[in-house]
């Protein structure tokens, strides 16, 4: 790897993530942007990105200029042959795509040990979003029962999000005991949500929307309520400038940007 930059390709550069990442890389001296890739790319679009023209537009692997870690802001049925191309061709993984399966995730950190690679999968890279659900995973010990709402703009390919998967499996994951079970009766499937690992999770889609998220706890004469909103896309860079950061000193293709901080 590079002793001085951390030599990166972004995989999705012409999304909304992909483009601030870019511009994120190219103003941080501890970054250099080697190459975007896009198998529909045109040669152009290095500059209709505003893209310097050292910087190479891949549209294959074999295209792919040398670097140390690939940054993927794709779409879920892509996102797994993605980090397989990168951990073939030696480079450390860094996943902002959300969609991937527990299994998905499994079979990508046994290839991740098979090329002595580490990595991260960020469900997402806002430090309020990693702070709710380590405190939602703190909550559930004294309150088992708990929904969650997650709330996303109308372009979000994938429901429910990431964030609120991996809030599911923190909460489950603090639980003492099983939560009480209601006696309600549906009139209408899915009014109640979709059930990750015993918690419900109700995902809305709406324009005027970015990313927000909710956990609803109730318990015997009390409930708690632990927020996070999201205004600004800008706040991510802070979380993609960490992981990039210190991405390259683990040794195993890890989840959550909790994995880096100190």
């Amino acid at each position: 790897m590079s002793e001085s930059k951390i030599r990166v390709i972004v995989a999705g550069f012409r999304g909304s993530m992909g483009t601030a990442s870019c511009q994120t890389i190219l103003n941080d001296d501890r970054f250099e942007l080697t190459g975007v890739f896009d198998p529909h790319a045109a040669l152009t679009d290095g500059n209709d990105t505003h893209l310097p023209s050292q910087v190479v537009v891949a549209t294959t692997e074999d295209e792919l200029p040398e670097a140390d870690v690939w940054l993927d802001f794709t779409t879920p049925t892509v996102v797994e042959n993605n980090v397989e191309v990168a951990l073939q061709h030696g480079l450390v993984p860094l996943v902002g795509t959300s969609g991937l399966t527990t299994a998905q995730i499994k079979s990508l950190q046994a290839l991740a040990a098979s090329a002595h690679l580490g990595g991260l999968i960020v469900p997402n890279f806002g430090l309020s979003a990693v702070l709710l659900t380590q405190f939602a995973k703190q909550a559930a010990k004294y309150f088992p029962n708990a929904e969650i709402i997650e709330m996303h703009h109308a372009d979000k390919r994938d429901a429910p999000s990431g964030t609120a998967v991996a809030t599911a499996h923190a909460i489950a994951a603090g639980r003492q005991q099983q939560p009480d079970s209601d006696h309600t009766e549906s009139s209408v499937d899915g009014v109640r949500g979709g059930i990750v690992d015993n918690v419900p999770i109700h995902a809305v889609r709406l324009p005027g929307y970015l990313a927000h998220e909710q956990v609803l706890f109730g318990g015997t004469g009390e409930a708690l309520t632990i927020r996070q909103d999201t205004y600004d896309r800008e706040s991510f860079m802070v979380g993609v400038k960490l992981a990039l950061s210190k991405v390259t000193t683990l040794t195993e293709l890890k989840v959550g940007l909790e994995q880096v901080l100190d």
